[in-house]
């Protein structure tokens, strides 16, 4: 992007990013992503660059609707404007203006609680106040130049019917699918036969049409000057046309990023048709926007599993960057993701507990509210407070509410072997005898030395405390744990354990 300038400013005064969206339905969470790792884009060139910076958010609401949303209300509502323009089709939800509208007001507020920085700009307001009307007169011109572009990548029957532009019908409303008779460059009109046998002829300007989806992106990056958009995967191999529908109207296509898709807990495509994955509002149930925005700045070109199980980590692995912060370098800092997330202004954490450890206190406790925790909290840290540390707070009720939706109904105890039960029983008396700091390393130590001399390797040991003493298949460090929980409750725990208490009775029993 740097290079991009190197030798003069741009004309239009300022660096533009820009996001697209479809607002066929309601904003998700591959919107939260593209939007975020942009913004990240752009405030590293800010660091490296004075060119100001401009981001837009298009909103694609010009498309014709295909087909009935199966999750709004009111659906006999939209059913008779099939082919309509989004931003002509009635609102279901019975609020706005369209169902366009509607979506772009959702998309709007969503970006807006997020606090990106943006520029919104609606497809229909775009083609109607005369924006485009340059870009559409120069596709009339080279309407031959761009279809040869178009018809090399469609199939033999698609091209027999294909025309970059799209009529909208003056008087049923509805996009036309239709090829063009003929094009008139001279008068910027464009003439076809509607589907009922009438010959039309419109202006391609005023929004008496639309472009079709490819020409459509290489147009509009010519028409505002785009310098960066990224995009899936999925549009890498349309890439090139984009780019080449932009060059023959004249202008340089922007510099491009493509980024992996997200995949759900069976390693299929997540979409927002079929509601698999996690959505932006189930991520928020569960943890911080700090922690998806982490997530969404890790490894962009791998495709990455998206499921409830990554949200610990992810809480996690963010405070452990915040934490590193501080003590790092400047070319460690603008390595280190939180720098990108807080656009360089980042805050300190006051996460005392990691999360993954709050699970475990919910767990052993059977929490069913956050109070129930800051009990162990502050024993642990006095001075501690929910209003003087609102993260861990956060994490607190965060950390119930998860582990009562996953954690609890995956729970499986287990009974400890001969040898197992030994080195519990050590351990248990060698707490109980315990009369030093309550301190996470002592107490680490201590659960060491128990499991050192029986189990080789020591990977076993602590995979016994994890499935006899917590039901999970892995777990916190203990020592930090026993600190947090007590060292009197760790006794009784692993007594309850040794008793048999732990372990659910057998149904036919």
């Amino acid at each position: 992007m740097l290079k991009r300038y190197e030798k003069a400013p741009p004309e239009k005064g300022f660096v533009l990013f820009e996001t697209g969206y479809g607002p066929s339905g309601l904003p998700h969470i591959g919107t939260f992503g593209e939007v975020a790792r942009t913004s990240m884009v752009m405030r590293a060139f800010q660091e490296i660059s004075d060119i100001p910076t401009k981001l837009v958010c298009f909103s694609d609401d010009l498309d014709g609707l295909r087909k009935v949303p199966g999750n709004v209300p009111n659906p006999e509502l939209l059913e008779p404007h099939l082919q309509k323009p989004l931003t002509s089709v009635p609102d279901p939800f019975g609020e706005y203006e369209s169902f366009g509208h509607h979506n772009n007001a959702m998309l709007r507020r969503f970006l807006d609680t997020f606090g990106f920085e943006y520029e919104f700009i609606s497809a229909r307001d775009f083609y109607r106040s005369g924006q485009f009307d340059e870009t559409l007169l120069r596709c009339a011109e080279k309407y031959d130049d761009l279809m040869k572009i178009m018809l090399k990548s469609l199939r033999e029957e698609r091209q027999q019917t294909y025309s970059i532009f799209l009529p909208i019908h003056p008087e049923t409303g509805r996009v036309l699918y239709v090829p063009m008779k003929h094009v008139n460059a001279q008068d910027g009109t464009v003439t076809f036969d509607t589907p009922e046998g009438e010959e039309m002829t419109l202006p391609v300007t005023g929004g008496n049409v639309k472009l079709q989806w490819k020409p459509d992106f290489g147009a509009r990056w010519a028409a505002l000057g785009v310098d960066f958009e990224m995009y899936g995967k999925e549009h890498a191999t349309n890439e090139k046309i984009y780019d080449a529908i932009c060059r023959t109207l004249g202008a340089r296509p922007p510099s491009h990023f493509s980024y992996e898709l997200f995949l759900d807990d069976q390693g299929q495509k997540i979409s927002k048709s079929s509601g698999n994955g996690v959505s932006i509002d189930e991520w928020l149930t569960y943890a911080s926007t700090e922690s998806l925005s982490y997530f969404m700045y890790q490894k962009p070109k791998t495709a990455k599993r998206m499921f409830f199980d990554v949200i610990p980590k992810a809480v996690d692995e963010y405070h452990q960057q915040l934490r590193a912060y501080a003590t790092q370098d400047v070319v460690q800092q603008l390595n280190n993701p939180v720098w990108h997330i807080h656009g360089g202004d980042v805050p300190t954490s006051n996460m005392l507990v990691p999360f993954s450890m709050l699970l475990n206190l919910a767990s052993v406790s059977s929490a069913e509210d956050k109070s129930q925790l800051w009990g162990f909290i502050q024993r642990y840290a006095p001075e501690a407070t929910p209003e003087t540390n609102p993260d861990m707070d956060a994490a607190a009720g965060f950390a119930v509410r998860y582990y009562n939706d996953f954690v609890k109904p995956q729970k499986t105890y287990r009974l400890p072997s001969d040898l197992e039960r030994e080195a519990l029983e050590h351990l248990r008396d060698q707490l109980k005898a315990y009369d030093g700091p309550i301190e996470d390393e002592a107490l680490q130590s201590i659960v060491y030395a128990c499991g050192r001399d029986r189990f080789d390797p020591l990977r076993g040991w602590f995979s016994a405390l994890y499935e006899v003493l917590l039901g999970a298949s892995q777990g916190p460090r203990f020592g930090g744990f026993i600190a947090l929980y007590g060292l009197a409750e760790t006794v009784a725990l692993i007594d309850a354990a040794l008793a048999g208490a732990l372990v659910e009775p057998d149904a036919d029993s």
